[in-house]
Formats: structure tokens, sequence, C-alpha cells
């Protein structure tokens, strides 16, 4: 096979097709199908319902495919017969995209005819959960959208966040966390994203916030003041330290006497916390009083 030919197949020149351990190397041995199976692109279209409509920019992913070709194949499901196509006597096999749509969508670009492909046996239901999971496992996933398919994966078989995380393999702990960003407005996680506020920490701390409004006035004092991530957990923290910190009671007045000699000290306690110069004369006033009436009675 000539090296342009073999591009045009999707195939390395001089290289073994190889891929590293993945979700992937998992699914091929449980179908027990071959990796490297080549399908025309023709007959292969996007899942509708994929989670993720931004695949990000192709243009690395692009130039590895025209140098080395496609080293990881996607994985693929046989469309309904309904959905088959048919030409002269024969039907067209179509097949939906599970998993590697940015890898077809660069095949395309790159100007490929065949791609590596996994076909799986798997209902549409199975086919949403093994497109979420893939996701999730990218590196480049945003926190938003890593909590987006938390919560997908959990309301499609109704996982507890326990069952998530070990669906996914993160800790429970984590997917708690991704959760939480989803108290922010889509509008506010736009905005965070483009002041460069992406950390999960960072986030985390204007979610803790729970009120928009309280959110927004974060966001823009950071974009304001330019903060820093962990000037943002600061002023997070002190934001909710302050509306969780009850207004103190005044503490009552308390008139505290003792005689130049020491012989003796008097404490009067009031119920209010303020007490003038006239309200404490009455009151020594009412004292004098009862002491001279029980000395008269005595």
């Amino acid at each position: 096979m000539s090296e342009a030919a073999a591009s045009k197949r999707g195939l390395p020149i001089r290289v073994k097709m190889r891929h590293g351990t993945h979700f992937v190397d998992e699914l091929s041995r449980r179908n027990e199908a071959p990796v490297g199976k080549l399908l025309p692109l023709s007959s292969i279209e996007p899942n509708a319902s994929q989670p993720r409509n931004d695949v990000g920019d192709l243009s690395d992913l692009i130039s590895s495919i025209r140098e080395k070709g496609v080293l990881e194949p996607i994985l693929v499901r046989l469309r309904s017969t309904a959905g088959l196509s048919v030409v002269g006597e024969s039907a067209v096999r179509r097949f939906e995209i599970v998993a590697g749509e940015r890898r077809f969508r660069a095949a395309l670009a790159a100007g490929l005819f065949e791609i590596p492909a996994i076909e799986l046996d798997v209902s549409a239901e199975e086919a949403l959960e093994i497109t979420l999971i893939e996701n999730l496992q990218r590196k480049d996933l945003n926190a938003f959208e890593e909590a987006e398919g938390f919560r997908a994966l959990g309301d499609l078989h109704q996982f507890t966040q326990e069952e998530i995380a070990r669906a996914t393999g993160r800790s429970r702990s984590s997917v708690a966390e991704s959760l939480t960003l989803l108290g922010i407005p889509p509008a506010l996680r736009e905005r965070a994203l483009d002041l460069g506020i992406s950390a999960k920490s960072a986030l985390l701390e204007i979610a803790k916030l729970g009120e928009p409004r309280r959110m927004a006035t974060l966001l823009d004092k950071a974009a304001r003041e330019g903060l820093s991530r962990d000037e943002l957990r600061r002023e997070g923290r002190s934001s909710s330290a302050g509306k969780a910190r009850k207004p103190r009671r005044p503490k009552p007045y308390v008139f505290r006497f003792r005689s130049p000699d020491r012989s003796f000290q008097l404490q009067v306690n009031f119920r209010q916390a303020t007490v003038d110069r006239t309200d404490l004369i009455r009151a020594l006033e009412q004292i004098l009083a009862q002491v001279r009436s029980s000395s008269d009675s005595a």
C-alpha cells in the first residue's frame, strides 16, 4: 500500500495501530470486537444525543492524524434497520458514534475516507452511558461540563453520588463538589469562565454563597480588582462568614462600685444595654429609699 493510500485509510505510516489504557480497552475486551475495523466515514454520523455540543479546537488533532493516522478507534453502534440506506439491491449499514466524535470530525477535516472503529452491540441508553463516561474521562472538560456530565449520568440511571463515583472512577467527595457547582446559574458560569475563573476550588467558593446576587457581586469584584484564585477564595469565605455570623446581642449594663477602703462593693445589673446618668441616679435613689424603709421598719 502506498503512503498516500494508507494515509487516506486513516492508518499510521510504518507505525502499528496503538492506543493507551482507556475506556476503549475495556469495551473491546468485553465485546471481543477487533480493534481497528475500518469503516467508511460516509457511513458514520454523530450521536444526536451527544451531551457535549462543543468539540473544541481540533487543529492539533487534525495535524496529528495527517501525520500519523488515527491511533485510537472510535466506538460506534449500528443504527436500527429503519435507518439503513438501500443502494441497488443491498442495504448500506449506517453507524452512530458512541464515543470519539472529535476523532471523527478531525478525520473528516484531514481528508480521510475511512476510520478504525469498534462496533458495539448496545442499546441507545447504554450508548449514552458510554458516551457520558467517555466524555468524563477527558482532561479538557471545564468544571461545569464535568458537573453536567455527572448530573446526566445520575439522571440516566437514578444513580446516587456514590454510584456515579464508582462508574467514573472518581471519589464521592469530588462528585459532590462538582454537583455543587450546578447551583451557579448558567449566565454566571459563562461569566466566570470568561473571567478566567475555572479552578473548581475557586468556583466552589462562589457556589457556596447560595444567592445569585452575591455570586454576581463577587464575580464583579474579581473582574474589577483582578483577584487571583486564592484571593477569590478568601473573599468568598469572608462573605460567607459575614452572612453566617449573627449580630451579637448587646450585653446588659452593669454598674459596679467598690468603697475606697474596700470594705464593701455594690453591683447593679440593668436589663438594658445603655443606661444614662439620670437612670443610674434614679436606680441608686430607689436602692437607698429601700434601705431606709427597711431600717425604719426594724
